[in-house]
C-alpha cells in the first residue's frame, strides 16, 4: 500500500479539500477516496481554523470507508480533556474551564471548535467519542506515524494500559490529562509522561528568570526538543512521520528517516502532505502542499 501522510489540519476545510483534490481523492459513495492510495492523517483536526467539524467530518467519513487512518492529535486530547468532568473537583474538568491561570488560556485555544459545538451538545459529544477511537500511534510495516514524538519507552509504558489499537480507554483520562503530583510520580514514567512524549513531544525547561511568549501570547518556560537530531539519541528506524511542530519554508526531510508534515496550516502556512511510495527511499520530491 501507498500512503499519503497529510498534517495537522487545524480547522482549515478549504486547503483540506484542496489539498484531497491536487492528491487524487475524489469523492465516491459519500467520501472522499483514491484507487491505490490511502491517507494518514497525523492529527489536530480541530483549533484556530474556523472548519474543525467540517475537517472531522470529512476525515472520519475518509476513515469509515477504509480511505484513510489517523493518529491522536494533543488538541484532540485537549477537546477530550475539556469535555470530560474531574471526578475530584465537581463543576471543573479534566483540562479546567475556570481553576487560573489556566481557564481562560484553555477556552481561547479552543475557541473556534466550541463556537461550531458548544451549544450542540450532541454533536459536541458525538465528535468526542469519535476522537477516542483514535490510536496515539501506527505502526505499519512500511512507517510509523504518531502525533509529536516517536518515544518507544512511553509506547511501551502504555501497550499494556491501552486498547488492542493502542487508543486510550476512558477510565485511563483523569490519569492520562492530569500532572501527578510529586508524591505520586514515578520516577521513570507516567501514564501522563508518556500520553505527553505522543502527543506533544519532548520538553525542557528554561533556565530560572528565562521565559517566551508563545503563539497564543501565553508565556512560557519549556521548550520543545528536536528528538529526531542525531544528537537527541532518540533511534528512528523505518520512516517516521509526524506533525505538531509548526515548520515553516519549503517542505523538507528532517534526515533519511524522519519526516514533518505539519507546515503551519493554521497560522498561514501551507497544508502539507509526503507521498509515500513503498519500498522508495524518502524524497523532498514528494511533498504536496495547498494553501
Amino acid at each position: 500500500m501507498d500512503y499519503d501522510i497529510i498534517g495537522d489540519v487545524h480547522g482549515q476545510f478549504d486547503k483540506l479539500d484542496a489539498l484531497l483534490d491536487a492528491l487524487g481523492y475524489r469523492e465516491r459513495a459519500g467520501a472522499r477516496r483514491h484507487p491505490q492510495r490511502q491517507a494518514i492523517f497525523v492529527g489536530d483536526f480541530i483549533d484556530r481554523g474556523a472548519c474543525g467539524v467540517e475537517v472531522v467530518r470529512t476525515v472520519r467519513r475518509m476513515i469509515d470507508a477504509g480511505a484513510a487512518l489517523a493518529v491522536m492529535g494533543n488538541h484532540e486530547l485537549n477537546a477530550i480533556a475539556w469535555h470530560t468532568p474531574d471526578a475530584e473537583d465537581p463543576g471543573e474538568y479534566l483540562r479546567p474551564h475556570r481553576r487560573e491561570p489556566w481557564g481562560l488560556k484553555n477556552r481561547k485555544q479552543h475557541a473556534a471548535f466550541l463556537a461550531q459545538v458548544e451549544h450542540k451538545r450532541g454533536l459536541h459529544r458525538e465528535i468526542i467519542d469519535w476522537f477516542l477511537t483514535l490510536p496515539l500511534w501506527l505502526e505499519l510495516p512500511q512507517l510509523r506515524v504518531v502525533h509529536a514524538c516517536w518515544h518507544e519507552p512511553a509506547m511501551a509504558w502504555l501497550s499494556p494500559r491501552l486498547d488492542d489499537r493502542n487508543c486510550l480507554p476512558r477510565h485511563l483520562l483523569p490519569e492520562a490529562t492530569k500532572e501527578p503530583t510529586a508524591a505520586e510520580a514515578d520516577t521513570s514514567m507516567s501514564t501522563f509522561a508518556a500520553v505527553e512524549f505522543l502527543t506533544k513531544g519532548i520538553e525542557v525547561q528554561l533556565p530560572d528568570g528565562h521565559a517566551f511568549e508563545d503563539k497564543d501570547g501565553i508565556s512560557r518556560r519549556d521548550v520543545r526538543v528536536r528528538w529526531w537530531d542525531g544528537e537527541s539519541r532518540i533511534a528512528v528506524g523505518k520512516p517516521t512521520f509526524f506533525g505538531h511542530y509548526w515548520m515553516s519554508g519549503l517542505p523538507s526531510l528532517l534526515s533519511s528517516s524522519a519526516v514533518c508534515v505539519d507546515y503551519s496550516a493554521g497560522s498561514g502556512g501551507p497544508l502539507v502532505a509526503y507521498r509515500h511510495e513503498a519500498g522508495a527511499p524518502l524524497s523532498p520530491h514528494n511533498f504536496v502542499s495547498a494553501g
